[in-house]
């Protein structure tokens, strides 16, 4: 009864808030600019139409098919991101003429009325300057963040020397993907365009570090499968992220499997000469840090994985969250990839995933011998934006140390 009822709060908490932040755009959009009443209706019928088309996405997701929505979850995400920008900005000025209040308090008072601007008060001026900008930015930002998210994706080469890699696998390319998303809006043909840029990176390795769907097997097998198609030398591996058990995990790995993406369940596997462990380094994949609460087989053990390992051989971790960094160091992981922050996604969002990751996006040394990277991710998640935070599939080239 506990998940049920946390399910009710958290979907009354999400609707009042709603409600609460499509009132308060009316109120800067169409009260306070006082607009004449042909344009005041239409705007707030706008308003109420916006307001009304994000839980009514979320409802419908939730008992059917997104895949047969059509436009609909493209336009009610678009307008999640656009909300959120028309909000911050509204709320920056609101707290520049809040300090303005209080800083006229202890001034003398001036009688008299606001001056006219061209028939209208100094304040309806006033609003209207503050509305068209910030519906004119957010029309900008959220146009820029479309084209950052859905557009050309990034392919930035991250060298990373490793002391323990064999000489002969000196310059071995890995080519990473996460948080792909694969859902309502992400389709085939989004992951035609991974599998062309994957391919032309001529991997000897790709990873894939979670939160690779949003949705079913029935759905979205068709597009998922094709990422099993990419030609590298030792496979395509797969490590879950939290997506993976919001949309039903087990048939999702037997479908990877089926597909030649092998799964990596708190697992190892040796990549290189399989005949020469001085030739070859540890692969090891560990389960998201959530998985223990939807199969408790799916606890992140990378002691499990590594049992009976050599402790001299080079190990690189794939671990969905960077703050599973810390287990891969206790291990003496030469490298640890993740994802899961999106690289903030919407600035300046990752200011506050900084509060609750160790780190957000790019390379670091963590602790003596253990290095990560943050992948900034390959598709999004909620509004198909990105800003400040370019999509990527990673070209991690390793060094012989």
């Amino acid at each position: 009864m506990a998940q049920p009822l946390m399910r009710i709060v958290f979907s009354a908490v999400l609707l009042l808030g709603l409600v609460w932040s499509h009132r308060y755009l009316w109120r800067r959009i169409v009260r306070d600019t006082a607009l004449a009443h042909p344009w005041r209706r239409l705007a707030t019928l706008v308003l109420i139409a916006l307001g009304v088309v994000l839980p009514v996405t979320w409802a419908i997701a939730r008992f059917w098919r997104m895949d047969g929505m059509g436009t609909l979850p493209l336009l009610a995400f678009t307008w999640m991101g656009a909300l959120f920008y028309l909000m911050t900005m509204f709320g920056l000025v609101d707290v520049v003429r809040l300090a303005g209040r209080l800083r006229a308090r202890f001034r003398p008072k001036v009688t008299g009325e606001p001056a006219a601007v061209d028939g209208l008060d100094r304040r309806a001026f006033f609003a209207r300057a503050v509305a068209g900008g910030s519906v004119v930015t957010t029309a900008g930002v959220t146009t820029f963040g479309i084209h950052s998210a859905m557009g050309d994706i990034t392919t930035p080469e991250v060298p990373v020397r490793l002391a323990r890699l064999p000489r002969q696998l000196d310059g071995l390319v890995i080519a990473q993907m996460s948080d792909v998303h694969i859902g309502p809006i992400l389709n085939e043909k989004f992951v035609r365009t991974l599998v062309e840029k994957t391919t032309a990176m001529k991997p000897d390795l790709v990873v894939i570090t979670g939160d690779l769907v949003d949705g079913s097997v029935e759905n979205l097998g068709r597009a998922v499968g094709l990422l099993g198609t990419i030609p590298s030398r030792y496979g395509t591996f797969f490590s879950t992220g939290n997506h993976e058990y919001y949309s039903d995990v087990e048939p999702w790995l037997e479908f990877l499997r089926k597909s030649g993406i092998r799964p990596l369940i708190n697992e190892r596997v040796a990549i290189g000469d399989p005949g020469s462990p001085s030739g070859s380094f540890d692969l090891a994949g560990i389960t998201d840090s959530q998985g223990g609460w939807f199969h408790p087989s799916h606890v992140p053990d990378l002691g499990k994985a590594l049992a009976g390992r050599d402790p001299e051989r080079e190990l690189v971790v794939l671990g969905h969250r960077p703050s599973q960094v810390v287990m891969a160091a206790e291990h003496d992981a030469g490298l640890h990839l993740a994802g899961h922050t999106h690289g903030g996604q919407i600035w300046p969002f990752g200011l506050l995933t900084g509060l609750v990751q160790p780190y957000v996006k790019g390379h670091y040394q963590h602790g003596e011998r253990t290095q990560i990277y943050v992948s900034c991710g390959t598709g999004f998640w909620g509004p198909p934006m990105r800003i400040l935070a370019p999509a990527e599939i990673t070209k991690v080239v390793l060094r012989a140390g």
